[in-house]
């Protein structure tokens, strides 16, 4: 497969990058933080979206959709974080769609994202990092279940129209199987949710359960079965989490590239001091292998192939390493003012340190595929 976008994919990140810059600059997102918005995003935005087709592109043409794959997903990722847009695009139009693709839900909600009016929000974490253990309990009562647990990290859980839940049905927390997915709407009586600003001026939220009942239609896929649709959630999160942060470490290379065309010290542009040339190519090439690495993950799991798991783990891996090594260097170069407030470079970090935690940072991808090759 080649490592560049074809013309149609070129036409559509032509398309998404204009709108973006135009729509949701960082000064939009400033904006939503300043106001101190409750959504922790613009839902006339969401609209927009929606409008434009975004919404629908993993959604088959026969569901209303555009039919596309995860490289068009990360088309708009990328500008997304390159622009640091609030948005609930990621969860919603790409790792909950794929979770509920080929389920009876699909016909009920995929309308509402289609049309820029659902949310969704996904309740898989539940300790301070991520991981694969799943302890929420979920307890067979009359002919449906009795959720009871804690979840975390749930982006946007505090204003979702529906929770995609993951809970035990069987098992102890570590196993594979007796994991059960389920799709619960809000105001679900005994579910309460405590929305919290992150680093990055995000929301996300605490979810409680406190004995939630749900029948049994709520159920994705199969009970004690739900490996398959997690599964599809968390490498559609994965790799387009790694998306995102491929273009908040290019927003910010380029912020920084550009601030060296411009500062003087002792009457000269600092980009012609060759210290920081070099670091400037040295990042560069990172992220032209994080991007290689990006691209091959989604083309992989576009394809269906079985090495995308192992393609997903590199890609999340290598562009948190890089997108970490753009932001740091960027609030460097950019010296004293980096630190402040009124440059956005420190935005970048903070958004950048978000995106490398969820759905698990470098480490926790790095153990993973250890793991896969038998160590």
């Amino acid at each position: 497969m080649p490592l560049y976008l074809t013309e149609e994919q070129t036409m559509l990140h032509d398309t998404a990058k204009s709108f973006i810059a135009h729509s949701a600059p960082v000064s939009h997102m400033r904006g939503l933080r300043d106001s101190k918005n409750a959504d922790g995003f613009s839902r006339d935005l969401w609209k927009q979206f929606a409008e434009m087709g975004f919404t629908g592109i993993l959604i088959g043409e026969d569901e209303g959709g555009l039919g596309l794959g995860h490289v068009e997903v990360g088309v708009v990722l990328e500008e997304i974080g390159r622009n640091l847009s609030p948005s609930p695009f990621l969860a919603t139009a790409v790792a909950a769609v794929e979770a509920l693709k080929g389920s009876a839900h699909a016909a009920r909600l995929f309308p509402g994202i289609l049309g820029g009016d659902t949310i969704a929000a996904l309740a898989i974490d539940e300790r301070a990092k991520h991981g694969t253990g799943i302890a929420m309990k979920a307890e067979r009562s009359g002919n449906g279940f009795k959720l009871s647990g804690t979840k975390q990290f749930v982006t946007h859980g505090h204003v979702a129209d529906v929770l995609i839940v993951a809970a035990r049905t069987a098992g102890s927390a570590h196993d594979k199987d007796g994991i059960t997915l389920f799709a619960i709407d809000k105001g679900a009586a005994g579910l309460s949710a405590e929305a919290e600003r992150l680093a990055d001026s995000s929301l996300a939220a605490r979810l409680t359960f406190d004995g939630v009942e749900v029948d049994a239609d709520a159920v994705i896929g199969e009970i004690d079965h739900g490996g398959d649709p997690l599964g599809r959630l968390l490498r559609a999160g994965r790799v387009g989490a790694s998306a995102e942060l491929l273009g908040v470490g290019a927003g910010a290379m380029d912020m920084t590239v550009n601030y060296l065309k411009e500062r003087k010290q002792f009457g000269v542009r600092i980009g012609s001091f060759q210290a920081l040339q070099h670091r400037a190519a040295h990042l560069y090439s990172e992220m032209e292998v994080a991007r290689a690495a990006v691209l091959k993950a989604q083309q992989l799991l576009d394809a269906g192939d079985a090495k995308a798991d192992e393609a997903v783990s590199v890609a999340k891996a290598m562009t948190a390493m890089a997108t970490t090594l753009a932001v740091q260097e960027g609030v460097q170069m950019h010296g004293g003012i980096g630190m402040t407030d009124e440059y956005d470079i420190g935005f970048y970090m903070k958004r950048g340190r978000v995106l490398a935690e969820m759905f698990g940072d470098a480490n926790f991808h790095a153990d993973q595929l250890a793991r896969a090759a038998g160590y």
